[in-house]
């Protein structure tokens, strides 16, 4: 079998995230008695590559829990991003809500008919918001935007909700950095600009930086390009959208 570890990247970060939050009462709502045995089943299921690609994704949350394992302790905060972001998303639910969720959607990768449990179209929608890597790279760069040293005694301000081409802004002195940042599952892969993002790069220049967070599907690294206008080759590409609307007839509300 190939390991296809990475293929249910964000499925299998949230099996990790009940192991470590909820334990054994996690594993029991699969009716499994032992670990092992849920282990086994994800593998079979072609849901995780081998048994260990499931362990690890729970030694990677257990740090973060007061379980009494220690998991992947020495990585310190490296991953923390991962939980900040299921938190946000799942965070509220109970074990048997969450291990429903899951449910459902393992019911889903494998073809089968969604018999568990019905989840709300709101759980849905967070679900596909997990599988976006633009959240995660902004959490990531949130909580490690210090270590980039130009910005390391900065004071960071969140400009996501404007939606004016920058997703920060950071404080540096009497100076500020405009800041946009891009997701990548792996080493590589290509990003984009949007028609705003690139005019506020052509606005500010050297006061704007793109970060990119690249290897999110492993340990998370940060790559800063000041004034990316001049300093990546981009080409243009216009892309023509219809958009379908349904209007009313004219009512006095």
């Amino acid at each position: 079998m190939n390991d296809n570890k990475h293929e249910n990247y964000e499925l299998l970060n949230l099996i990790g995230y009940g192991l470590a939050k909820f334990g054994m009462t996690f594993v029991r709502e699969f009716k499994f008695k032992t670990k092992t045995a849920f282990y086994q089943y994800l593998v079979e299921s072609r849901i995780a590559g081998t048994t260990g690609t499931v362990k690890n994704r729970q030694d990677l949350f257990d740090p973060f829990f007061n379980n009494g394992r220690k998991g992947w302790w020495q990585k310190g905060n490296a991953y923390i991003h991962r939980k900040i972001l299921i938190d946000s998303l799942f965070g509220n639910l109970d074990v048997l809500q969450f291990a429903g969720m899951i449910k459902v959607h393992l019911d889903s990768q494998l073809g089968e008919e969604e018999k568990h449990i019905v989840i709300s179209p709101l759980m849905k929608s967070r679900f596909k918001q997990l599988q976006m890597t633009g959240q995660e790279a902004e959490l990531y760069f949130l909580n490690n935007y210090q270590n980039i040293e130009t910005f390391s005694n900065g004071v960071l301000d969140d400009a996501r909700l404007y939606g004016d081409g920058y997703d920060f802004q950071v404080q540096v002195s009497e100076k500020y950095f405009l800041v946009e940042i891009k997701g990548v599952r792996g080493l590589l892969g290509k990003i984009r600009l949007t028609e705003n993002e690139f005019l506020k790069a052509s606005e500010y220049q050297d006061e704007y930086s793109l970060v990119v967070v690249s290897n999110l599907i492993q340990l998370p690294k940060m790559t800063v390009v000041f004034n990316p206008l001049a300093n990546l080759e981009l080409t243009k590409q216009v892309v023509t959208q219809k958009q379908t609307t349904y209007h009313s007839e004219f009512i006095s509300w």
